[in-house]
């Protein structure tokens, strides 16, 4: 088992719905979110909703409170632990935001399971607010993927971690078209494995 890689994607993957939409939704937020969801990109559009919900006087432990409350399959996480036991390589590549992936693993007491989080970055601020940023900085340098959204290209993260490991097996599991990309980036000895009735 040392010879494989299990790459995880996040949302609707490990966790049964988009934590994004999970935490704006939660507190309260939807209608703002989808009245600005057609003028900017989702990664800044995140940002600038923590900017709204800290303005509201939510903090950073309601975020982690909500976070802690997706109902999750009750299988997933010992499947988790188990591939660990065995000796695979355990990674996540997720367009959420760190805060969120490791908040939630360490609720799941799983969050030692994984070598490695390819996601946005996301830091609470002196004043308690969550700032996200994009994992690749389309502004400095794009990625220049155009099916992929601007912050992210999992293709690209898919294809670091390939020449991190060597000749090693992979393993993707996702939900739907935001794993489209990735999967292409596999060998014909490796596998994907989408999470049924979950995808988009």
């Amino acid at each position: 088992m040392a010879g494989i890689v299990v790459v995880f994607d996040f949302d609707k993957t490990i966790i049964n719905c988009d934590s994004d939409n999970w935490v704006v939704d939660e507190l309260g937020f939807t209608e703002l979110f989808n009245e600005l969801l057609p003028t900017m990109p989702w990664n800044p559009l995140m940002n600038r909703m923590m900017g709204e919900i800290h303005s509201k006087g939510k903090t950073i432990e309601d975020v982690a409170e909500v976070l802690k409350r997706d109902p999750i399959h009750p299988l997933v996480i010992p499947a988790i632990k188990t591939a660990h036991a065995l000796g695979c390589d355990l990674r996540i590549i997720s367009d959420a935001n760190v805060f969120f992936n490791e908040t939630i693993l360490k609720h799941l007491e799983s969050g030692e399971c994984f070598s490695e989080i390819n996601t946005n970055p996301g830091c609470v601020d002196e004043e308690g607010r969550l700032r996200i940023s994009p994992h690749h900085d389309f502004h400095i340098s794009p990625h220049g993927c155009p099916p992929c959204p601007p912050n992210m290209c999992e293709g690209l993260v898919i294809e670091r971690i390939q020449g991190s490991v060597g000749n090693k097996k992979f393993i993707y599991l996702g939900d739907g078209s935001g794993d489209y990309r990735p999967s292409l980036k596999l060998s014909n000895r490796d596998y994907v494995m989408p999470r049924k009735s979950c995808g988009t």
